[in-house]
């Protein structure tokens, strides 16, 4: 086995001045603590998920010897992580103005005349949609495309956003396996592999994966339904049309209309009130606290809509994805460039173009400060050795005789730990590492990476991942409700994978 680095010589090859070097145990205390710290805060609603960011690795990293050092760790992984908040920054923008201009109003009235107004088909098609989308390999514009398209459903219909960004999550963690996508690519440049030799005897697991999954969503969605059953009931609005009383959907229990507000039934069963801002919040209808992106979207009298640019939008938005696909430009200046290009057209005037900019600033705010954020994360395991300490003690601990169950084990390892550390850390750092000793059990590398990407549903919802942290700001969810939800589900659909992989033979159970 390769020699293990000390934190000692990790840290001055990355230049941070320590104030003293614990041993690698104490790192190893130190890190798993520090992670499982930040979930119970935020799970448990102590802390919101950017402020624990920041104050757990800065509190433990002091305690790891950081020191004035501590800073520099920081800021170095927050230049890292600079093109990924700027990518989000704009590509919530740009999708952002195109809501606002109605180029998805077709498709929300499209999916809702389908789907109906029962909650299970609604939770079943988000998952569909998400993996339909997530086949790009790219788990930012998944998120944004399912959630511009369902959110304005759920809200109207009093589900739980958490409902779809588990859906969602789930989805996308379990395509995340593709051959183009970022894992596989990564186990494959590790250990000298072409990603179809990994990728293409795992479809039988893949489609376990993506079978489990779309009856987590199918289960979910009955709950939904169980628990709207006794809230839905009718209310008699007086309209000011002169033309009578009538009745209209009272979506959530203990909302009572506005007298005044004119409510009508839309195209698609979109529920709309027409009348004062004030209105819309007294009938519960959407929540304007609920999230800056579904503010309008159910109003189709919004001053913000461009019917007759809804093709120029189309061809904008084509171009900026078949930009992203071909990779000819760095992706946020895509998205930079398409936003600016959006706003010019839609929003010549230099207020109009100001008010649209700040009706988007809450969404982005909340995603890009948690991005920033998570570089405080990142820069502390990486800057004081933890990391390293981490992946040396779980290489360390395996007993000799577990050796050939060296296949099973990545596997199952791969759960928790793609989820404390980021992909690089784990396949460039751990997984060549336990290749290396299977493979004097007779185990392939090629098994070894089979198994190695059957953590990636868990790894999806890390808040080291940018794309989840896009997710539950988009839908404006708790990072912690979100985990309490989804982790274990996501669990079982990669401990399910891994099973079917054992089963069909393309990751031995033991050598």
């Amino acid at each position: 086995m390769p020699p293990v680095l000390t934190s000692l010589a990790a840290a001055a090859d990355d230049g941070y001045d320590l104030a003293f070097t614990p041993s690698d145990g104490v790192l190893v205390v130190l890190g798993f603590t520090m992670v499982l710290t930040f979930m119970a805060l935020i799970m448990t609603r102590r802390l919101t998920p950017m402020v624990a960011l920041i104050v757990v690795p800065t509190i433990f990293g002091l305690f790891a010897g950081a020191g004035f050092g501590l800073g520099d760790m920081i800021m170095d992984a927050i230049k890292s992580m600079a093109p990924t908040a700027a990518l989000l920054m704009f590509a919530i923008m740009y999708f952002g103005i195109m809501i606002d201009v109605g180029l998805f109003d077709p498709l929300i009235r499209l999916i809702t005349r389908v789907l109906g107004d029962d909650p299970a088909k609604v939770v079943l098609g988000t998952a569909l949609l998400a993996g339909a989308v997530s086949l790009d390999g790219d788990g930012s514009t998944t998120f944004i495309i399912t959630t511009s398209a369902m959110l304005p459903i759920y809200l109207r219909l009093g589900m739980s956003p958490v409902v779809l960004t588990c859906v969602a999550g789930l989805m996308n963690g379990t395509l995340n396996i593709v051959p183009w996508g970022g894992p596989t690519v990564r186990a494959a440049s590790a250990l000298s592999l072409q990603p179809t030799d990994i990728f293409v005897p795992m479809l039988p697991s893949l489609a376990t994966g993506l079978v489990i999954s779309l009856a987590f969503a199918w289960f979910l969605g009955l709950g939904e339904r169980r628990r709207l059953a006794g809230s839905i009931d009718t209310t008699r609005i007086e309209s000011t049309r002169g033309d009578g009383i009538f009745a209209a959907p009272r979506l959530f229990r203990g909302a009572e209309p506005k007298p005044g507000a004119a409510a009508t039934l839309r195209t698609g069963n979109i529920v709309t009130v027409r009348g004062a801002r004030e209105a819309v919040a007294a009938t519960a209808l959407v929540d304007a606290a609920d999230t800056a992106m579904a503010d309008t979207m159910l109003d189709p009298n919004r001053p913000t809509l461009r019917p007759r640019l809804i093709w120029f939008n189309l061809a904008l938005t084509v171009a900026v994805m078949v930009l992203l696909v071909l990779d000819l430009f760095p992706l946020a200046f895509v998205f930079m460039v398409g936003a600016a290009i959006a706003l010019i057209v839609n929003f010549p005037k230099l207020k109009s173009q100001a008010d649209e900019i700040v009706a988007h600033a809450p969404s982005i705010v909340g995603v890009v400060s948690m991005v920033l954020a998570a570089g405080v994360l990142v820069g502390v395991l990486n800057g004081t050795g933890m990391v390293t300490a981490m992946a040396s003690w779980i290489t360390a601990v395996i007993p000799a005789e577990m050796g050939p169950f060296l296949a099973v084990i990545t596997g199952v390892l791969s759960i928790p730990f793609t989820f404390f550390m980021s992909n690089d850390a784990f396949y460039f750092g751990i997984l060549p590492v336990l290749a290396e000793s299977a493979s004097h059990f007779g185990i392939a590398p090629v098994e070894m990476a089979r198994a190695s990407i059957t953590g990636q549903p868990v790894h999806l919802q890390s808040p080291l991942v940018p794309a989840i942290l896009l997710l539950v700001s988009l839908a404006n969810v708790n990072l912690g409700d979100h985990h309490k939800k989804v982790l274990w589900r996501a669990a079982l659909v990669s401990l399910a994978m891994l099973a079917v992989g054992v089963l069909v033979g393309v990751i031995p159970l033991a050598a």
